[in-house]
């Protein structure tokens, strides 16, 4: 779904995330999530217990390595966090376009064996071939995101020497930035110990504050002075650029150039710089304060831990208790531990712990599941207050889609681990087009007794539904072939909007000496086939399929 008058904060593409267990085997928690979060907005996600939305979230913050795809965020760009990962490409880049042409020549002579085999030897072929595909475009997209177009050049010396200067200089600009961020604490703490004396009648001493305003002038300069070296570095790149401006193969690849950070391939120490940014709201409060500290200890904690202040900081109960009236928490709560507060109470202070470094993004997993609901209302009414003062982007995490409705601009409806629709929140909910999401919509109970009791529970059930005895509604939204809620469904890097398992009502085997199932529905086009043996899905094309065949016709571009 695309949004133009709003900034991309967090784009996701093709995430999956596995657990691995005995005998080769995997949990898929995540698997294909591709979505666009914008600026500003309270994203929601919803689905039943166990179908992978906390998991989503954790692993959007790195919390859980992710799998497989690609995780960028765009709060901040490449320069002012000067991950490695970028260097490192840049210093190998002639070795890495060397591996990437290798993988590319294994995948197109993969493909050309492929097209000449027979239907039954494909279903063996086909997970090598999709593993060279992947290794050949994952190393396609982490060469070109970073230098674009340059990957066509033929002689890469002066490109490796520009990008390496201006990675040194980025990352002396970080480096800067964050001793500034200290020093400019320090000025903060002298002005504050000022104001402090002046109000008590005594004498400030202004030696302190003007010896940390000299040395926030000297970094000031400083940081001038490498952005000058940066923007000059700039201009050079581009000067190495201008000659192929003309060049469609040039172009071609510089339309991948991507100033976004992929989190997936930070390191442990950059990731902890970002989180700052991104903050969690952890689903249970009881489990997740700290009972041994007291509620001004949890809130200055995280400003503690990303220099935003200082231990022994005078200023810091004036800003916990800022904070806290925020959150409507009472400033005598400040020297109280969690266990002398309700359910609601904590979770305002898990609030507060979020809000407390100033996020852009803030991930809210299930924040009212164990509140009554009057506190829920309170907490909710808090969160939209909070957004528009602050600007914050909410990730929203929950499983009851009125309260999803009322908070929510967009909605995504998760279902083992893929999102199985997407739409504006007014929208889904009224003109839902997937039978999940109308099962999710029937179990929201009505204000009227005699309504609810009349009400009929749709159940879902991927094993036993059928197109033809329910038809989606949604007018125009659904296509006329394939998945009815394909236009509602995030693209991914293949035809996998077409291809939900859940789609498919009816069993019967194909091939059967190697065990393959077919899932197909007489209304669908395609279909999936599942090799027991391989362990591969494979696309089919069932245009004029004929009752019993053991036969079926493969689609050019399937996989």
């Amino acid at each position: 779904m695309q949004n133009n008058d709003k900034k991309v904060l967090l784009r996701i593409s093709n995430l999956k995330q596995y657990f691995p267990l005995k005998g080769g085997r995997f949990v898929k928690a995540n698997d294909g999530i591709t979505l666009d979060i914008y600026e500003g907005e309270t994203f929601g996600l919803v689905g039943e217990s166990g179908c992978g939305k906390s998991t989503l979230g954790r692993t959007i913050l790195q919390l859980y390595h992710q799998t497989y795809g690609r995780t960028m965020y765009y709060g901040r760009s490449l320069d002012d966090l000067a991950p490695k990962y970028v260097i490192d490409t840049v210093k190998n880049l002639k070795s890495r376009r060397t591996k990437l042409r290798e993988l590319e020549q294994k995948r197109d002579k993969l493909e050309a064996e492929y097209a000449k085999l027979s239907e039954k030897e494909q279903y063996a072929k086909h997970g090598e071939l999709d593993a060279a595909r992947k290794l050949a475009e994952d190393a396609l997209l982490d060469i070109t995101k970073i230098v674009g177009g340059f990957l066509v050049v033929d002689n890469l010396d002066p490109v490796i020497a520009a990008y390496s200067k201006d990675y040194a200089i980025a990352h002396n600009l970080s480096s800067m930035e964050e001793k500034r961020q200290e020093l400019q604490v320090d000025v903060d703490d002298a002005e504050y110990a000022k104001k402090t004396a002046e109000k008590a009648g005594k004498s400030a001493k202004d030696g302190q504050l003007q010896r940390a305003q000299e040395k926030l002038k000297q970094c000031d300069d400083q940081i001038a002075a490498l952005r000058a070296q940066l923007n000059a570095g700039r201009k050079e790149i581009e000067a190495l650029r201008a000659p192929y401006a003309n060049d469609p193969e040039f172009q071609k690849y510089e339309a991948y150039r991507d100033d976004g950070i992929d989190l997936a391939r930070l390191e442990y120490n950059e990731m902890r710089r970002l989180r700052r940014d991104m903050q969690l709201i952890f689903q249970d409060p009881y489990s997740s304060l700290n009972p041994r500290m007291s509620v001004g200890q949890i809130i200055s904690e995280g400003m503690q831990a990303h220099n935003m202040i200082k231990k022994k900081d005078a200023r810091m109960q004036e800003m916990v208790l800022k904070i806290m009236d925020d959150c409507g928490l009472a400033p005598y709560f400040l020297h109280r531990f969690p266990h002398q507060f309700s359910g609601g109470m904590k979770q305002r202070v898990v609030i507060a712990m979020a809000l407390a470094c100033s996020p852009k993004l803030i991930i809210a997993d299930e924040p009212i599941s164990a509140l009554d609901m009057s506190i829920r209302a309170q907490v909710l009414n808090l969160l939209r207050r909070l957004q528009k003062e602050r600007g914050i982007t909410y990730l929203f995490i929950a499983h009851d889609l009125s309260v999803m409705r009322y908070i929510s601009d967009r909605i995504a409806v998760i279902h083992k681990g893929d999102i199985v629709e997407l739409a504006d929140a007014e929208e889904l909910v009224t003109h839902a087009i997937h039978p999940y999401t109308r099962s999710l919509l029937s179990a929201i109970p009505m204000p009227n007794p005699r309504l609810e009791r009349k009400k009929k529970l749709l159940v879902y059930d991927p094993a036993m539904h059928d197109y033809t005895q329910e038809a989606p509604s949604g007018g125009s939204c659904a296509p006329a072939t394939g998945c009815s809620a394909a236009s509602r469904r995030p693209k991914t890097g293949w035809l996998k909007c077409k291809l939900s398992l859940a789609f498919f009502g009816k069993v019967r085997p194909l091939f059967l000496d190697i065990s393959t199932l077919l899932y197909y529905n007489s209304s669908c086009t395609y279909c999936v086939v599942f090799n027991k043996r391989t362990k591969f899905k494979t696309l089919l094309n069932l245009a004029a399929p004929t009752a019993g065949a053991v036969t079926a016709q493969r689609t050019k571009d399937n996989l």
